[in-house]
């Protein structure tokens, strides 16, 4: 059977984000795929070095919507390396805390969008009235549903009282038989797991190959989380299990996805009820010298990387990130191969793609 050639995007619905594939196809089985990006360059690198060490804070907070929380911690971690700014123990839990409320939102985004793409269209509202309890959650103790705004250098710019640790807990309580009843659909369901199960395979051997991150690196069985492997903030006192499968298709995605959304719950109550006292953060702005820093911490996509350098001024000399996406989207030539033209749109959700991160 001769071969032809479908454009697939860049806009399209799998990604809210324009991604553009040149797909080829025997008839209808995907025989490889040319994937073009640079489509939403916004040169953010360029920007963070026009603008001050602090306002970055801000910047950095929207290179992703999903990963918000993630890229300022990064950055902040990077600058308190070269300042050598000591983050007070409360600081430190309360940085975990709203890590892990950021992690269960955007985990539940995405296999919601996976019932969606199926054409469960029931699925996908449950589940996102299931995120609408963290999303809740965010806009009570950050003020904003997506850019939360937590992170300063030094600590973290919100305090949680009692009232609302209290409040906080029973949030949890009304999130984690919803996510049970989730976790059963999906693992039951025919046409879930018709439409997932041996679909976008990348094996445990592919996986280290591409060095991908996060869940996906997880559902084909490579058990790297930086929360364990180079623990930050108060992950060192915390025990933070880490699930894989081997599979690695599109379902073992998702169920990694929501088994880390119940582990995050149980992680919020320790951080919640072993909060220390003491201050949140600095009561000065420090002084920030001349100096480089790496620093990372696991974003929901996974591994995220932030090199800094500075040059004894207000405005970094050069800030630079590696994102998970930056990896994953590699791997997905792989996946793609051998999958049905109907199916491309599932296995790209899969790898939880964020466009924006990685076109900086």
């Amino acid at each position: 059977m001769s071969t032809y050639t479908i454009p697939v995007g860049p806009l399209h619905v799998a990604l809210e984000e324009p991604m553009y594939f040149k797909v080829e196809v025997s008839g209808e089985t995907v025989v490889s795929v040319d994937i073009t990006a640079g489509h939403v360059h916004r040169g953010v690198e360029y920007l963070l070095s026009k603008r001050t060490i602090f306002q970055n804070i801000t910047l950095t907070e929207r290179i992703c919507s999903l990963c918000s929380n993630s890229h300022p911690e990064a950055y902040c971690m990077a600058i308190e390396q070269i300042a050598g700014v000591v983050v007070s123990p409360r600081g430190e839990y309360l940085r975990a805390v709203a890590d892990e409320i950021k992690r269960i939102a955007s985990h539940l985004f995405n296999v919601g969008i996976m019932a969606h793409l199926i054409g469960f269209e029931s699925l996908f509202m449950h589940a996102m009235e299931i995120r609408e309890i963290m999303q809740d959650v965010k806009e009570t103790v950050f003020g904003n549903r997506m850019d939360i705004g937590a992170n300063c250098i030094g600590g973290v710019r919100y305090d949680l009282d009692d009232d609302q640790r209290s409040w906080l807990l029973g949030q949890l309580d009304r999130l984690e038989p919803q996510i049970d009843e989730l976790v059963g659909i999906y693992t039951t369901n025919r046409s879930i797991l018709n439409r997932t199960q041996g679909i976008g395979v990348l094996s445990p051997a592919e996986a280290i190959e591409y060095a991908v991150a996060g869940p996906v690196a997880r559902a084909s069985g490579v058990a790297y989380d930086v929360r364990v492997k180079s623990p930050y903030t108060a992950y060192d006192k915390l025990t933070v299990e880490v699930p894989t499968r081997t599979a690695g298709d599109v379902w073992s995605r998702a169920m990694i996805r929501l088994s880390e959304v119940k582990i995050s719950i149980g992680l919020l109550r320790r951080l919640i009820e072993d909060l220390p006292d003491g201050p949140t953060a600095p009561a000065e702005r420090p002084e920030i010298p001349a100096g480089e820093a790496i620093a990372k911490c696991e974003a929901p996509r996974g591994e995220l990387i932030y090199y800094v350098r500075t040059n004894g001024t207000n405005k970094p000399e050069r800030v630079k990130w590696r994102v998970p996406s930056f990896m994953n989207w590699d791997a997905l030539c792989t996946m793609l191969k051998g999958a049905r033209i109907s199916d491309i749109a599932l296995i790209v959700n899969s790898i939880d793609p964020c466009i924006s991160c990685t076109e900086r």
